[in-house]
């Protein structure tokens, strides 16, 4: 008789959290192309994000115990602050020069309107850190753990993780497009650095670190503006 090839519990997990990533991808994706015209604009998408993204590995991570294989526990957490904490101080000093750069030429203001009205006006200037989170868990959690333990070489692992990462600022930004070209370009920089912190310490710590540090630094120069 021919044998049936079994395959394990492990591989299954593997293959649903690589699925479900994506999925969730295509989801905001679709979404905000969708919402960008209508009157809802990209909050729908947004609140997919943000909702899902966090819901998607505290369940996996829960039911699961996934959480040292998508990088929220185990690895070596303090080298993923100590290089968390280094990044951040250099992207901070880089969005200082930027601050100061935009307002010698007046034109801060005008750039950064759309996110001072969301974050000032709407009241949203608290809830950065679950936003924060929610991209970390997703991008640098679920989804890079998911491409490495396929085989995807950690490079290439990176630099997928991190085109996707800016290229979603354009799903779920509801402000105008050069804002979130601002918001991507700045994304690149983050999301190659914290993706090699994460790939190098197996720990994704480091990597919300330094992205807390930067939109810390965004908050910042957006009052400093304003």
């Amino acid at each position: 008789m021919k044998s049936v090839p079994v395959v394990s519990s492990s591989s299954e997990s593997l293959h649903a959290r690589f699925t479900q990533s994506f999925g969730l991808m295509a989801a905001i994706w679709i979404a905000g192309l969708v919402g960008h015209f209508t009157p809802l604009l990209e909050w729908p998408a947004l609140v997919i994000y943000v909702l899902g993204s966090i819901a998607l590995v505290l369940w996996r991570g829960s039911s699961l115990g996934e959480w040292q294989e998508m990088y929220l526990a185990g690895g070596n957490l303090k080298k993923s602050l100590l290089w968390g904490l280094i990044g951040g101080t250099l992207l901070l000093v880089m969005a200082m020069i930027n601050t100061a750069t935009m307002m010698k030429q007046n034109n801060g203001a005008a750039m950064m309107s759309g996110m001072q009205y969301l974050l000032v006006n709407r009241s949203l200037l608290y809830l950065y850190p679950i936003l924060v989170l929610a991209e970390e868990f997703f991008w640098r959690g679920i989804m890079l753990s998911a491409l490495i333990e396929r085989g995807v070489n950690k490079h290439l692992a990176v630099v997928l993780t991190t085109l996707f990462f800016l290229l979603n600022h354009f799903a779920v930004a509801p402000v105008n497009m050069l804002e979130r070209a601002m918001m991507a370009m700045m994304a690149f920089p983050l999301g190659i650095l914290g993706g090699y912190i994460v790939v190098n310490t197996r720990n994704v710590w480091g990597s919300v670190l330094v992205h807390m540090i930067v939109m810390t630094s965004m908050i910042a120069a957006i009052q400093i503006i304003f």
